[in-house]
Formats: C-alpha cells, sequence, structure tokens
C-alpha cells in the first residue's frame, strides 16, 4: 500500500528542497506545491476564493501523483515506495485562517477524508529566502506560523517529527523517520 509523506512548514523552511532530495533518496516521485505554480501564472495578489482554487488544485495534484505511483514498480523490498508531498490541506487551513480568518468548507473536509502516513514538520532555523511569492520574512511570524502546525500535528493522529538543523541534518532526521515507518 502507498505510503504517503506530508512535508509541511511555513514558507522557506526547505520543503520542496526537502521534497526533492527524499524523493531522490528513495528512487520515487514527489507531489509540488501547487500554490507556487498557481500564483507564479496568475499572480500574488490573492483572493480568499483563490486559496479554494488552489486547495482544489493541490488535492488533484496529490491525487494524480498517486494514481502515477500505483503504476510504478514495487521497490527492492517489495514494498511500494513512499510518495513525498510539498503542503496538504492543513497548509491551507492555515494560510486561510492566518490571512483571511476564516477556511473553506472544502479544505477541513479534505483534512478529514485524506489519509497520510507521516508528516514532516520544516522548522524555521533555516535563513529566510526571498523569492517573488514569499511573504513573511519576519523572524516572529515564521515562528508564530510554526506554532500553529506544531499545534495542528500534536492534536492529530497521524506520527509526525520536528525537521530542524542545517540541510544535512534534516534530511538524515526524515530518512530515519521514513525507514522506521517503511519497516
Amino acid at each position: 500500500m502507498l505510503k504517503k509523506i506530508v512535508i509541511l512548514g511555513p514558507e522557506s523552511t526547505g520543503k520542496s528542497t526537502l521534497c526533492e532530495l527524499l524523493a531522490k533518496q528513495y528512487d520515487t516521485l514527489w507531489c509540488p506545491e501547487f500554490a507556487r505554480e498557481y500564483l507564479l501564472e496568475n499572480g500574488t495578489d490573492y483572493s480568499f476564493n483563490d486559496l479554494l482554487v488552489i486547495a482544489k488544485g493541490q488535492v488533484e495534484a496529490e491525487d494524480k501523483y498517486s494514481a502515477r505511483m500505483a503504476g510504478l514498480p514495487l521497490s527492492h523490498n517489495k514494498s511500494p515506495a513512499p510518495l513525498f508531498i510539498d503542503t496538504d490541506m492543513y497548509v491551507m487551513k492555515v494560510w486561510c485562517e492566518f490571512v483571511f480568518g476564516k477556511c473553506h468548507r472544502f479544505i477541513l473536509d479534505e483534512i478529514v477524508n485524506r489519509r497520510y502516513d507521516l508528516y514532516l514538520l520544516c522548522n524555521v532555523d533555516l535563513p529566510w529566502v526571498k523569492d517573488e511569492l514569499r511573504e513573511y520574512p519576519d523572524l516572529e511570524k515564521r515562528q508564530q506560523l510554526y506554532k500553529i502546525y506544531k499545534d495542528i500535528l500534536i492534536n492529530q493522529p497521524v506520527p509526525w517529527v520536528d525537521i530542524s538543523g542545517p540541510y544535512d541534518t534534516r534530511l538524515a532526521t526524515a530518512i530515519a523517520a521514513i525507514d522506521s515507518l517503511l519497516k
């Protein structure tokens, strides 16, 4: 059965980089964050309703990658390689509530309905890197967002691991957690 591992956390915490490195490590696929593609195409002046479009696009992308994984050969240990997912509906919930003070019912329903096997929560201890889509360079705001994600993960049943430190430590911590899951 396909194992789904979600990488989440505030912006500029190495989520996409970690997804890419883990996909290489396990010779598998990773599902990129749909929001990046959407905002690059449509601009950063987004509305509450744009976040619903982004959430639906993320779900569709995840489902597409899950279907692709179903057609891949088994790994050397006779189990499917995991699928790494860059953000999920928890990210969309936090984004909606942090920016607009409310959340779309679709996002809340998807949180209940979707199943994952492990969360990797990226900490804010990496330097913030500016790019055209990022909104929160302030460390205090990033720490506030990290705390929101951590509170969510503490209060849900799926195992999760804090990913912190330099990139090599983050990768080693993630690999140890994933190897433990796959045993």
